[in-house]
């Protein structure tokens, strides 16, 4: 990996990390450095329960967790004769969703180590609650839903654009968020906790993630076909089987997980159409394949001025392309910590100035109408067929929304 490349991601991670230790005092439950004292401090007492909005479409939704080996791929982490494991989240549409409790933004287990890592006790904050209800059974209503796959930024977890694939779901996708194992936190089946890790000989890049995005589609085949691919063949929602439509697959994803979808869109045909999330867009080998299947950018840090590689790999773009940009955006600007970081203003007496550090100007009541209308009008569009007018150029109802020529 280039020098170059390397230090351009560890400045991106210190921001993302700068950003999530405060998400930490009030327990948004993201990946943290160290939390200052002061902000600690002024937090309020006791447990706080944050909140998420509400997806907008008419269906409600189910989640379920999958726990993924790949058995071609061994896992140098955790030692001889272990291999890559993955936890994954599907989203979908649900009936009957009254007797099924709905999901946590992430397990408790997982949230006291985050905590704890923060250095906060372990039981000081609760996370939000999804509209996702665990284990409902699959809504069929006509044929096979499309399929939406999601991987995370660097340091991160598959939660963190909870208000983007809930939306998708309860418009009739089928979402399957990824955790990339050793880049992101996450706890398997058995209670094993698993942390981002700084060791260079085992950090994965955005190479990496499009591999583990690869099996995971292989996996959504078996879940087409009625096959259970969870290794503790755990039971899958009710009505799974023939729900998710195979020739309308798209993906997307936040920082290094938009790399990884470029990567995923060059060599894999299955995926049809691709989101970036203010992707940098820097690989090795570089993205200079021309790709000639849809594909979206929602920049905000890595615009194709300030980055040469989201520039270049634009210009290798040879079919449908869109580059939407939103004034005030920052690097999470289009991921629940847009919603999440307000709330801890309140809670811990955060100037104006110190909130507009965290998430930049863009109002937080309007980055959750971009995170719900525009990839799901690009996925519409492309997955779907169904033609808005919301991609075709300004919006009046979104004058924040610049399309970038």
């Amino acid at each position: 990996m280039a020098a170059a490349f390397t230090a351009r991601v560890d400045r991106v991670r210190m921001t993302r990390r700068r950003l999530l230790e405060a998400a930490l005092v009030v327990g948004a439950g993201l990946p943290v450095g160290a939390a200052s004292h002061a902000s600690a401090a002024r937090a309020t007492p006791g447990p706080v329960r944050l909140t998420l909005p509400v997806p907008t479409g008419p269906y409600s939704v189910g989640t379920a967790r999958l726990h993924l080996v790949d058995g071609s791929r061994p896992d140098p982490v955790a030692g001889p004769g272990r291999h890559r494991e993955l936890m994954v989240s599907l989203w979908y549409p649900a009936r009957n969703v009254g007797r099924y409790p709905r999901a946590s933004w992430m397990p408790a287990a997982t949230l006291r180590a985050y905590l704890v890592s923060g250095g906060f006790a372990a039981d000081a904050v609760l996370a939000p609650f999804t509209a996702g209800h665990e284990g409902a059974p699959v809504r069929r209503t006509g044929g096979p839903f499309p399929v939406v796959v999601f991987s995370h930024g660097a340091h991160d977890h598959r939660a963190d654009t909870t208000i983007v694939v809930q939306e998708l779901a309860s418009h009739g996708y089928v979402v399957v968020t990824v955790d990339h194992t050793y880049d992101a936190f996450s706890e398997f089946p058995d209670g094993r906790l698993t942390v981002p890790l700084d060791d260079p000989e085992h950090a994965l890049y955005p190479a990496d993630f499009a591999t583990d995005i690869r099996f995971v589609l292989d996996r959504v085949e078996d879940l087409a076909a009625g096959r259970n691919p969870d290794a503790g063949h755990r039971p899958l929602p009710a009505d799974l089987r023939g729900a998710l439509d195979l020739r309308r697959v798209g993906m997307f994803g936040w920082s290094k997980g938009a790399t990884a979808t470029a990567l995923v869109m060059v060599d894999d045909p299955r995926v049809r159409a691709g989101l970036s999330i203010d992707g940098p867009m820097q690989a090795q080998p570089p993205l200079g394949t021309d790709l000639d299947r849809p594909f979206m950018l929602m920049t905000a840090v890595f615009t194709r001025a300030a980055e040469p590689s989201v520039a270049e790999f634009w210009s290798h773009l040879r079919g449908w392309r869109l580059n939407v940009h939103a004034e005030g955006a920052v690097h999470s600007s289009y991921g629940d910590n847009q919603v999440l970081i307000p709330q801890l203003a309140r809670v811990v007496g955060m100037s104006d100035e110190e909130l507009r550090g965290w998430i930049g100007t863009l109002d937080p009541v309007r980055a959750t109408r971009i995170q719900q209308a525009y990839p799901l009008a690009f996925f519409d569009l492309h997955l779907r067929g169904r033609r808005g007018r919301l991609l075709d150029g300004p919006s009046p109802a979104f004058p924040e929304v610049t399309y970038v020529p």
